[in-house]
């Protein structure tokens, strides 16, 4: 059995109106109510994903808790126990830094949830991840990711060719 490191955040945190928890198996079709939807994965994948990719994609946020100790949350709102998305750290070997990243399903957009979670992740990697500095790195055309970096306090530090493309690293606060 390979020696799995443990987890050094929590794997379940809360804000008023959403719980960020690890992922579970039927989390899968939320996410791919995300994921199938092109425009929600225009700056990220640049396409809708099928099913398989889908649920690729979260298994690979599940495999990241195991290799990092830390990694993206499934959203689930409270009142409904209904899956928005993901929020929470991500740092892939190609990423420049560890990053707060988001992705909610269209139909929860504009509605608070993705500050409300960007901000409970960062005060719980301000409590127990207090030496690592996180990033958002987002597309330079994502105009709404922009908004909600700035909004929870992130600073434009630099833009940077990735994949093809200008990214910006957006600096959230320590």
């Amino acid at each position: 059995m390979p020696n799995i490191p443990p987890f050094l955040v929590p794997n379940r945190i809360e804000s008023p109106r959403l719980v960020l928890r690890t992922f579970r198996p039927d989390d899968w079709p939320s996410l791919h109510e995300h994921y199938s939807d092109a425009e929600s994965t225009r700056f990220t994948f640049r396409r809708a994903l099928s099913e398989g990719d889908s649920w690729y994609a979260m298994a690979n946020m599940v495999g990241h808790w195991h290799l990092r100790g830390y990694g993206p949350y499934a959203v689930e709102e409270k009142a409904t126990g209904n899956v928005l998305g993901t929020v929470g750290l991500w740092y892939p070997k190609d990423w420049p830094e560890p990053e707060i990243k988001w992705a909610l399903t269209r139909r929860y957009w504009g509605k608070g949830y993705a500050s409300e979670a960007a901000r409970a992740v960062q005060a719980m990697a301000k409590e127990h991840l207090p030496d690592v500095s996180l990033i958002s790195f987002i597309h330079a055309e994502n105009a709404a990711s922009i908004a909600l970096a700035l909004a929870v306090g992130a600073t434009f530090e630099k833009e940077m060719p990735f994949r093809g493309a200008t990214w910006h690293i957006y600096r959230h606060p320590r």
